[in-house]
């Protein structure tokens, strides 16, 4: 994050309030507005259109992404769905990552299956099957990158030159590095999706997601739409999320620290059997991550060397990591991919994904990395006992 990231995040909606002085800004509840007079509305009439406080956050998130827009919507899902809602008709074209987030997968394959729009999952980091998709001439192309739960990175700028020149549109779901470790819009990107549960929220107690479009003209449909299928943000949660946004930087800086440390340690330990971290050289696109984030962040995987008993074993054992789905909040989680995060995901699928029925994914909290450390040995020692 650089310095004048930083100091929008911590600012973020401060000292706007021009009636008390409110260093913070006050919540605006209210779901209803009054007139002037006969056709005559303020700038805000009814809450799921306008509301003050969403306001405020809707500038931070597009200042801190470097948009002309957003819109904040009541999850990360929401976000995803508004996207396809507004630029995707029957027939349709979608291309999406074959190992992107179950959620995703769920909703576009429950979708497609409608006749709401068509979906492919292609390997993006497989040059030659991303051509052969968008020789399909695709309308929307979604980059997940680094990918849920594998980590594997792909070149944001390189798919979105050749999305263009299909004649497609680029959204990144940019939740696990969030923007003080990567700006797709930077890179080529036309929007900018979030779950802001995650990273921007930080404290696991907001479910709300937002899209950030580069374009003027699309931020202003995008919010259109937001308003005419209901998705949009709630007044205490946009609150609590611009609370969030302060803290961004800090808190990355911690957790991407702790994550190393974890990561080094997890090398060495003999019940690991795979090890999926961008930081690493071997990692799927590593030199495109030095490239493309400022960062390798605080998401990692591991695959379990055991059958599910040891598995059972070691999850049971953790006491400082919490089995929990979700990711970026302070506290550090753990969660089984094919069980939690992917179970919507048929087997078939995760399985050409390449997500096994051992692996793990953590998301490293700021507690501290020894005790963390500690932790994890302890529950590698009681998962190794028969």
């Amino acid at each position: 994050m650089t310095r004048k990231q930083a100091t929008i995040a911590v600012r973020s909606g401060l000292n706007n309030d021009e009636q008390f002085g409110c260093v913070v800004p006050p919540i605006t509840l209210s779901s209803t507005y009054n007139f002037t007079d006969f056709n005559q509305p303020r700038a805000h009439d009814y809450s799921r259109r306008g509301n003050p406080t969403r306001d405020v956050v809707q500038r931070a998130l597009a200042e801190l992404e470097g948009g002309a827009g957003a819109v904040m919507t009541s999850s990360g899902m929401s976000a995803i769905h508004l996207v396809c809602t507004v630029f995707l008709q029957p027939g349709d074209l979608l291309v999406a990552p074959h190992d992107c987030y179950g959620g995703s997968y769920r909703l576009f394959d429950s979708l497609s299956k409608r006749g709401a729009y068509r979906v492919k999952f292609v390997d993006q980091g497989d040059e030659r099957a991303l051509l052969a998709a968008l020789d399909e001439k695709p309308k929307l192309v979604l980059i997940e990158t680094p990918s849920n739960p594998l980590l594997r990175v792909v070149d944001i700028a390189a798919i979105c030159r050749a999305a263009h020149r299909a004649g497609a549109l680029c959204v990144v779901d940019n939740t696990f590095m969030s923007p003080a470790l990567q700006l797709p819009l930077t890179l080529g990107a036309d929007l900018v999706v979030h779950s802001c549960t995650k990273y921007l929220n930080g404290h696991s107690d907001v479910v709300a997601g937002t899209v950030i479009s580069k374009d003027a003209a699309l931020a202003v449909e995008l919010a259109w739409w937001a308003n005419n299928i209901g998705v949009t943000g709630a007044a205490f949660d946009s609150y609590l999320l611009l609370r969030g946004l302060r803290t961004l930087a800090p808190r990355i800086r911690q957790q991407q620290s702790n994550a190393l440390d974890i990561v080094a340690y997890l090398q060495q330990q003999p019940l690991v059997k795979k090890l999926y971290y961008p930081g690493l050289a071997e990692n799927p696109g590593h030199e495109i991550a030095c490239r493309q984030q400022k960062g390798f962040g605080a998401m990692l995987s591991f695959e379990v060397n055991g059958d599910e008993s040891v598995l059972r074993r070691f999850l049971a054992s953790l006491e400082l990591f919490t089995l929990a789905e979700s990711l970026g909040g302070v506290e550090s989680l753990i969660s089984h991919a094919a069980t939690m995060t992917h179970a919507g995901m048929a087997p078939e699928a995760r399985a050409a994904a390449g997500i096994s029925e051992t692996l793990l994914r953590v998301s490293v909290g700021i507690e501290d990395s020894e005790d963390l450390i500690a932790d994890l040995e302890q529950a590698f020692q009681a998962a190794a006992k028969r």
